[in-house]
């Protein structure tokens, strides 16, 4: 007699699953510290490479819509460039790099941080990024365990910190991460098992956003200036369709204390003006991937 076989895809997840948790623990957290090394190493390329391509597709956009307008000045990359082409390359002296020479961390240590051809410094930066990957990997199977929850939160945390990297960098958040970013939590959350029900994931997403534009309007009503971006108000939407409405208090609670302190160490060092604006993307995503793993004791801490 034949077994009975069941050809959905919430099978063969679940067999997955099983699978993965019969192997021993120590080669699951090694698993998820490579695979996170991995990622990291993609969301260095993301980072960099993203808000490249988005400038160029708005510049197509309006020299089609302003055709006779002067066109600008092009860029210092290649014609083709997107998140798999061109390979990597030293940004002295265009030494493409080889496999070896793109392993996570473990190239950049071989080397001692210097790019193989011309002796350049290469940014800490990468193996940073590699190594926080890795480490929200690992996090995310210690709080869920061996199963697509891990998964789904290590997925919330790679986009979160792609997002906060790219708004520190350009004081952008882009439409293509935090979008779907929103979907995906609504999507995770649809049925049982998510991080929040789904009515929560709606009132998060609608109260996410409209908390920060409120704050927007507010702030240009009193001091005539953006206080933020309209970015911020999709991120904090998103975050709020992950981890449910009742998380959101909490969430910008710590962005904007670690915004505050930043900000305040940044200019004492003279690295920032006071009047400088300072991207809030990287501190609500750091709110979102804090409040992911701990829950929300600040409401017990005030009552």
């Amino acid at each position: 007699m034949q077994p009975s076989f069941d050809p959905t895809a919430a099978h063969f997840a679940s067999r997955y699953a099983e699978a993965f948790a019969a192997l021993p623990v120590a080669v699951q957290y090694g698993f998820a510290v490579v695979f996170g090394l991995v990622i990291g190493s993609f969301l260095s390329v993301v980072v960099h490479r993203l808000p490249i391509m988005l400038e160029r597709a708005w510049r197509a956009e309006v020299d089609a819509a302003m055709p006779d307008n002067p066109k600008p000045a092009a860029d210092a990359y290649p014609e083709r460039f997107n998140l798999a082409v061109p390979r990597s390359a030293c940004p002295h002296c265009k030494h493409v790099l080889r496999a070896w020479e793109n392993i996570p961390v473990i190239s950049y240590l071989a080397l001692r941080g210097r790019c193989s051809a011309c002796g350049a410094r290469v940014s800490p930066r990468y193996p940073l990024i590699e190594l926080a990957t890795g480490a929200l990997a690992a996090l995310s199977l210690y709080a869920y365990g061996p199963s697509w929850g891990a998964v789904a939160a290590f997925g919330l945390c790679a986009t979160l910190l792609a997002a906060g990297l790219i708004d520190y960098d350009t004081r952008y958040l882009p439409d293509v991460l935090t979008l779907p970013l929103l979907w995906a939590g609504l999507i995770v959350n649809f049925g049982e098992g998510g991080f929040a029900t789904l009515h929560d994931a709606v009132t998060g997403a609608i109260a996410g956003y409209l908390f920060l534009w409120c704050v927007y309007w507010l702030f240009k009503l009193v001091r005539g200036v953006e206080g933020m971006g309209y970015g911020d108000f999709k991120l904090l939407a998103a975050i709020g369709a992950w981890l449910g409405w009742g998380a959101l208090a909490q969430v910008v609670l710590i962005a904007a204390v670690a915004g505050a302190a930043f900000g305040i160490v940044a200019t004492w060092r003279k690295r920032m003006r006071f009047e400088e604006p300072l991207p809030f993307g990287p501190f609500l995503a750091a709110g979102g991937a804090i409040t992911l793993f701990v829950g929300t004791p600040l409401y017990a801490l005030f009552g």
